[in-house]
């Protein structure tokens, strides 16, 4: 536990039980230097503690990443909760998540993420006010999507000669909160949508209202197209994956969708744009973090237009340097944590 901490650089790590209500929680704070650790909570299951430990210290390192670069006062953390087989109360298991989360006295504050929902954040405000996507803060889900169709065009920009994405083909992988509405921005674009998603109803639905083509799972990354854009769960890029695809370039929403940075230097060695997963997804971050210390609406649409100015840095100094964007963000942000 220790080596992963020094491995990912985590401030702290904290454990939390609670026997009535079957709770068994995660919250990693990976840095706070610009201010308190904010970042969603998951509730999935997991084949042990120790890949649920794992998963919290690598996605803190990516908020912190994402905060940084997006220049909010924040820093990074996630808390995940193991989702038990059989749970009697959810709302209980919830509002004790939120009596975990209060004592830490603000040093982390929660939101949604997989699993998780608005009713669950109720839950956890009746205990703590360190928290956001409540039914009062609203869902950031279209702020995500937002400033993913934003990354995209900047992406089209600097890998295709033009953000006009009028017949462009673009692939979308999950059609959840984030994945529809982003479907829905780029069908409103002139976009040809080829979709995927283990929910059919939900390719159904986008057949019938966007015109989208569906595309069976296990052969959307091989499908050609001119962006991939990942918006399911993270690790979608391997060795093995990259070998398959044939894209010009990828940008989704997902978090965390390399295994390691080998795979961005493979990206790069094929000539495929990589848009960093934590840049182009932070419009969600911005949205809550923004929402979470007063900022009015067009306040936090205005700092979305940041996410297009960043990559267009990030490509610029990867083209440069003959980096793949991956290590480029990396540096970058690190130099605002570390420096």
């Amino acid at each position: 536990m220790f080596a992963l901490m020094n491995s990912t650089r985590l401030e702290s790590l904290h454990l939390s039980v609670d026997p009535v209500t079957g709770l068994k929680a995660v919250i990693a704070i990976h840095n706070s230097r610009l201010g308190p650790a904010l970042g969603g909570c998951r509730y999935l299951a997991y084949p042990d503690d120790e890949s649920a430990v794992a998963d919290a210290a690598r996605l803190a390192q990516g908020m912190s990443y994402k905060a940084a670069l997006a220049g909010l006062p924040v820093g990074g953390g996630t808390a995940v909760i193991l989702r038990p087989a059989h749970v009697e109360n959810r709302a209980a298991l919830f509002e004790a998540f939120g009596r975990c989360i209060e004592q830490l006295d603000g040093r982390y504050i929660t939101a949604t993420d997989s699993g998780t929902s608005v009713a669950d954040m109720d839950c956890i405000a009746q205990y703590t006010r360190f928290v956001t996507s409540t039914s009062a803060a609203g869902d950031p889900s279209s702020h995500t999507a937002m400033g993913v169709f934003t990354g995209i065009r900047t992406t089209a920009m600097a890998r295709l000669g033009s953000d006009n994405l009028e017949g462009l083909r673009v692939a979308i992988q999950g059609l959840g909160n984030v994945g529809y509405a982003l479907a829905e921005q780029l069908h409103a674009a002139g976009a040809e949508l080829l979709v995927s998603d283990i929910d059919h109803g939900k390719v159904q639905l986008a057949m019938e209202q966007l015109g989208a083509h569906p595309i069976a799972n296990d052969a959307l990354l091989s499908t050609p197209c001119d962006i991939l854009a990942p918006c399911g769960l993270g690790a979608v890029l391997n060795r093995q994956s990259v070998g398959q695809l044939r894209c010009a370039a990828v940008a989704g929403s997902a978090s965390a969708q390399l295994t390691n940075l080998q795979v961005a230097d493979q990206l790069e060695g094929r000539g495929i744009l990589y848009a960093p997963d934590y840049v182009i997804n932070s419009g969600g971050l911005i949205y809550v973090a923004l929402k979470h210390s007063g900022a009015e609406l067009p306040t936090i649409t205005a700092h979305l237009s940041n996410i297009g100015t960043r990559l267009t840095e990030i490509f610029a100094h990867a083209q440069a340097e003959k980096r793949s964007p991956a290590r480029v963000a990396d540096e970058l942000a690190e130099r605002l944590l570390y420096r």
